[in-house]
């Protein structure tokens, strides 16, 4: 249960949609359930979590040509959790910066 929470989606869009409607994203563990993720959550900030939203995105081919051939690899896989908390309640994820 340590390991669920990867790291916090911050990016231009879900900024604007966490200010809009308290819902915060984050990358968690490809194995972590909505319950697990909801408890690591609530654990770390201190809130309270009415629903949990999650989508996994499956690794692509990638593949480049050099001077030397062809190479072929893969894109991790990750899974989003989509977080929506209580009304009222907001996490600081940029702190004191």
């Amino acid at each position: 249960m340590v390991n669920v929470l990867i790291k916090p989606l911050i990016t231009e869009k879900m900024t604007d949609v966490s200010e809009k409607t308290g819902k915060y994203g984050f990358v968690v563990d490809i194995n972590a359930n909505k319950i697990q993720i909801a408890s690591a959550i609530k654990q770390k900030f201190n809130v309270d979590v009415v629903t949990v939203n999650t989508i996994k995105y499956k690794g692509k081919t990638k593949t480049q040509f050099t001077k030397k051939g062809r190479f072929t690899g893969r894109t991790k896989q990750f899974k989003k959790a989509i977080v929506t908390l209580k009304e009222g309640q907001t996490i600081d994820l940029f702190g004191e910066v």
